[in-house]
């Protein structure tokens, strides 16, 4: 791209990495509706009540917290602070990660589908 010039290729760059961001946010919210997406969704301001809460907005905030949801003891003491360090584990194996946890599931193996699963809850916001 040297020949392009520095602007022009540093526009280039910056289009190809924002389609491949929209592309893993896209897997993202794919892996999220077939793992998680029976229980949450991750809308803002959605009315849909689910078997879980509302994972929108779910990144910095403290687990157990969304008003009005009945979370298990285990969650609403656990003082996780949700970020990309604190999901990944729980999503490979939740009940490893909050002991006494009534979510049902059983996790994602796979760490690029938690990686993706991941991406795509930090673009709601």
């Amino acid at each position: 791209m040297k020949w392009l010039g520095p602007a022009v290729a540093g526009v280039i760059a910056a289009l190809v990495a924002s389609s491949v961001q929209a592309q893993d946010v896209g897997a993202g919210e794919r892996l999220f509706k077939r793992h998680c997406g029976i229980c949450h969704v991750a809308e803002k301001d959605s009315t849909r009540r689910l078997q879980g809460p509302n994972l929108f907005g779910l990144i910095g905030r403290k687990a157990g917290t969304i008003e009005g949801f009945r979370y298990s003891e285990a969650n609403k003491n656990s003082g996780i602070v949700w970020s990309a360090e604190t999901l990944d584990p729980y999503l490979a194996n939740p009940r490893d990660v909050i002991k006494g946890t009534t979510m049902a599931f059983v996790g994602v193996k796979k760490p690029d589908e938690r990686k993706a699963i991941i991406e795509y809850l930090e673009a709601q916001k």
